[in-house]
């Protein structure tokens, strides 16, 4: 139905470069175009992606990894987002121990079996992603299509993106696109101390979990404008998503 890359790991490269959010607007964004979108939360320390859903959480990601009586239907959430397609999520929120039994190299190979398998029942998979140092995270940069990383815009963005970079190396995997995340001026990604950086994305109007995700139907904001870039760039392909002047694909035909 749509293109070759289905899957993507976006990894925060540093501890508070907003890949969480950034993951869910990616989501969101998509679902604008009619696609139905699965979110992984691989970052087990900081269980980010839970704080995006409201109510009970029964069966998460740790219990899909360790418990053979959990099914993917039962650890996906629906987030219901306003938007033509869904946004399904499998957020981790456990206790220390189950984490612990999470991050074998037997539960890390079922993540990335759960990873594949979830790219035939969505149209697109997006792996909310740590800097990768755990079992976890290597799962997710090996399992998906695409590695997207998401570096604060400074001088500590460089240094942590070539850390990164190195990490991916070790096992085999190369970055496919850098996002600039939070810039606070020209969404140009050669105005960011980022020399790699494919996009940038500048800080959102609603800064608040509570007021996440934006990017849904009738977002019109610089912020929603480059969400959609981003996702044309992180999954190599075009979405039927329109703007006020001028279109996106016109600035992408500019850019890659």
């Amino acid at each position: 139905m749509f293109e070759q890359d289905r899957s993507a790991a976006v990894v925060g490269v540093a501890g508070g470069a907003g890949a969480t959010r950034l993951t869910v607007e990616l989501a969101t964004t998509l679902a604008r175009d009619g696609r139905d979108v699965a979110v992984f939360d691989a970052a087990f320390a900081t269980q980010g992606l839970s704080q995006y859903v409201h109510g009970r959480i029964d069966a998460d990601l740790t219990r899909l990894l360790t418990d053979e009586d959990v099914t993917p239907e039962g650890a996906m959430v629906d987030l219901r987002v306003d938007t033509p397609g869904d946004v399904s999520v499998c957020p981790t929120y456990a206790p220390f121990e189950r984490i612990a039994r999470a991050k074998s190299g037997e539960a890390a190979e079922r993540f990335g079996q759960e990873i594949r398998d979830a790219t035939v029942a969505y149209d697109h998979v997006l792996v909310d992603t740590p800097p990768v140092a755990d079992n976890p995270s290597i799962a997710a940069v090996n399992a998906t299509d695409n590695v997207a990383c998401v570096v604060p815009s400074s001088k500590r963005g460089v240094d942590t993106l070539a850390r990164v970079r190195d990490r991916l190396a070790d096992v085999g995997v190369e970055p496919h696109r850098v996002v600039v995340n939070r810039t606070a001026g020209p969404t140009d990604p050669g105005s960011t101390p980022v020399e790699s950086a494919d996009v940038a994305v500048p800080e959102s109007e609603v800064r608040e979990v509570a007021g996440a995700p934006v990017c849904v139907d009738g977002a019109t904001g610089p912020f929603a404008r480059q969400l959609a870039t981003t996702a044309e760039a992180v999954f190599d392909t075009q979405l039927d998503v329109t703007f006020p002047k001028g279109g996106l694909r016109t600035r992408l035909s500019s850019r890659f």
